[in-house]
């Protein structure tokens, strides 16, 4: 399998969407990967959009929940039905039983709701009552969050944060970008889009995912992985600034998402191997959401992307 297998999915995704290419990259090594994906960003950034050319781009069923206020579990996992017929209970499975799974401004559901999202992507699972279901081999969760309104929006808890393989922050288009963004829009407005000119299979993705997992990761650069974990639970042991900055730090999850993703961004660039630059890439996505800043450090303005960026600099590359 070589990832210019994946070029007519790559290719389909840039005739939705102009730019935005950190974004796409994520989405696809999160693919590879076999974990979910949190993207946030201003409204009208085309988040909604390219999550759907990607589930085009795949073979796969797709399905899109609006995240509300009102909305329920059940709406997500699927109930029990009672057959009078039968005398009997029947399971309809909900939304989670699709390949993939665009939970749309995830932040606007209560707790209960985004609790029901927990076992499905920890551990590809869902139980009602007291039958367990499993879901499909392909299943991936695309959530997506607007940072800006607060109003009747929930705080999405560390724990379903942590489940998210990467958070991905989405910025507005250059200049150039915009231009290409009113042209592409003209073109859309004179004829619909048409389909991908190629399907994905799932046969090829899973094909893919084995190569990616048969890239050399050395034990050096593990250290260097698990360097940059300790760094965030104990940073006073490598910098001040570091210690001042964070109140905790990232999880065990989040050595084995730097040395997947690292993994699958090697082979994205048709490496045999993974080198230093590839885990620095994508450390910001990998450790942007499981941490937590100090008070002092986000009165003063410090972000996850101040504290990345810090990290890279005090912890040495082997």
């Amino acid at each position: 399998m070589h990832p210019t297998r994946l070029a007519p999915l790559r290719a389909h995704i840039a005739s939705r969407v102009i730019g935005q290419q950190p974004l796409v990259d994520a989405m696809l090594i999160c693919l590879l990967s076999g974990g979910h994906l949190l993207v946030e960003g201003m409204p009208g950034l085309a988040k909604t959009t390219a999550v759907k050319a990607l589930a085009e781009g795949i073979e796969g069923d797709f399905h899109r929940v609006q995240f509300t206020p009102d909305l329920l579990p059940a709406d997500l996992v699927g109930t029990d039905i009672y057959l009078a017929e039968q005398g009997e209970f029947e399971f309809r499975p909900g939304p989670l039983f699709h390949n993939v799974l665009l939970a749309d401004e995830v932040n606007r559901a209560p707790a209960k709701v985004q609790s029901a999202l927990l076992e499905a992507m920890g551990e590809h699972q869902v139980t009602v009552g007291q039958t367990t279901y499993p879901l499909p081999a392909l299943f991936m969760v695309l959530a997506t969050q607007n940072p800006i309104e607060q109003e009747g929006t929930y705080h999405l808890p560390e724990a379903q944060l942590d489940r998210f393989l990467m958070h991905v922050w989405v910025d507005y288009p250059n200049r150039a970008e915009e231009l290409q963004i009113l042209e592409l829009d003209a073109r859309q407005q004179a004829a619909e889009p048409g389909p991908p000119s190629e399907i994905l299979s799932q046969a090829d993705l899973f094909a893919a995912r084995e190569a990616v997992s048969k890239v050399y990761l050395d034990p050096n650069l593990n250290g260097y992985i698990v360097d940059l974990i300790m760094a965030t639970r104990a940073p006073d042991r490598f910098d001040p600034e570091l210690a001042a900055w964070l109140r905790f730090g990232a999880s065990p999850r989040a050595s084995i998402a730097l040395a997947r993703c690292a993994r699958a961004r090697a082979w994205l660039d048709g490496d045999d191997y993974v080198a230093p630059h590839h885990v620095q890439a994508i450390a910001a996505n990998i450790l942007r959401h499981r941490m937590l800043l100090t008070f002092e450090a986000e009165a003063d303005g410090i972000t996850p992307n101040h504290v990345v960026r810090r990290l890279l600099e005090v912890v040495a590359v082997p």
